[in-house]
């Protein structure tokens, strides 16, 4: 059994740090917690778990501070988290299964990230991160913002899943801030970050400035798209999107399109084709391609799937057949059973229903 360092870069998480560190506390052989500036109770909290607690002076640079978090591990491999992640009990027993079969020929494990969630805590984005490192291969972290390591050698993709348990933003602008002082200072963006920063502005609701942004990275790599598919499909779902909000319709099928033109799509893609037609009382043309979206498997679309099943049964019900709608209404409800407008749609669907039978 390899051992394992947790790494972690805190600032002001009072309210959550207890509850990350209790999740995983047993289940690593050292923590390392990196302070950049803390001024509330985080550190007096982090003392119950550790005394390998390290204050750095905060540069606006993520990278900067995750990597000097994972120069003071010591252990086989680094684990990394932020202090609102958690392990819930079933990811705890696989964490600790995967730990005791862990016999260092894997140079990096992947686990599922949930990370946005509904209403009713049912997740709507999961992400593959590479959370579990051998240390001696000396893997760094690029990019002062949105920072990311490159993987390489083995890798294990484990169903393991870190839930992200932040509750509210503390600052909504701190990354933009980061984008702009680089901006400012002069430096020159590479294709990740440009697309980032174009996110970051999606996020915000500076919807005008994202689309220039968008597709000033799009219209400079769209002409060489395999080498940089994950983040122009990304960035043209996320465009499709701005146009849709500011009800520019034709621009969203346009961009829409651009991803059928260039690689087979994904169940997001599809749905937004779908909800197009559904927008235009076009039932049959829906059907076609949110069934679609059902056929293609993944397991970090789960949201997808339940999306294209609510849509489905919501198709059926205006056509008239509502057998067909309650099938795909229950089919979403077997992935989010207490979700609210599933729990209202049963209600319709099957007052119709039984209506209907009473009048035979």
């Amino acid at each position: 059994m390899k051992t394992i360092s947790l790494c972690m870069i805190v600032k002001n998480e009072e309210d959550n740090i207890g509850n990350c560190l209790d999740s995983i506390k047993d289940l690593v052989d050292e923590i390392i917690i990196v302070d950049t500036g803390s001024t509330d109770k985080t550190k007096e909290i982090v003392k119950k778990y550790t005394d390998k607690i390290y204050d750095f002076e905060w540069v606006d640079d993520f990278s900067k501070a995750r990597n000097y978090s994972f120069s003071k591990a010591t252990k086989d491999y680094i684990f990394w988290l932020d202090a609102d992640d958690i392990l819930l009990e079933e990811d705890r027993i696989k964490f600790k299964k995967m730990k005791n079969e862990m016999d260092g020929t894997v140079d990096v494990y992947t686990m599922k990230y949930l990370y946005s969630f509904d209403e009713n805590d049912n997740p709507i984005i999961i992400q593959r991160r590479e959370r579990i490192l051998k240390r001696e291969n000396n893997y760094k972290w690029q990019s002062p913002i949105h920072e990311v390591i490159t993987p390489s050698g083995i890798i294990e993709d484990t169903d393991i899943s870190v839930k992200h348990n932040k509750k509210e933003v503390k600052d909504l602008t701190r990354n933009l801030r980061i984008f702009e002082n680089m901006i400012e200072n002069g430096e020159e963006f590479d294709d990740r970050q440009e697309y980032c920063y174009a996110k970051e502005l999606y996020f915000l609701k500076q919807i005008p400035e994202a689309i220039i942004q968008y597709n000033k990275f799009i219209n400079k790599y769209i002409n060489n798209y395999e080498e940089r598919k994950e983040y122009l499909y990304s960035a043209l779902i996320e465009l499709a999107d701005c146009y849709k909000q500011i009800e520019e319709y034709d621009k969203e099928w346009e961009t829409l399109m651009l991803i059928i033109k260039n690689q087979i799509p994904k169940k997001d893609c599809l749905n937004k084709i779908a909800d197009s037609f559904l927008r235009k009382k076009k039932y049959n043309e829906a059907i076609f391609w949110y069934t679609k979206a059902l056929e293609l498997e993944s397991e970090v679309e789960v949201y997808n799937t339940y999306y294209s099943n609510i849509c489905l049964g919501v198709c059926y019900y205006w056509i008239g057949d509502i057998e067909k709608a309650i099938k795909f209404n229950e089919e979403a409800g077997k992935i989010y059973k207490n979700d609210k407008l599933y729990l209202e749609n049963r209600e319709i669907y099957k007052s119709i229903h039984k209506t209907l039978d009473n009048s035979k």
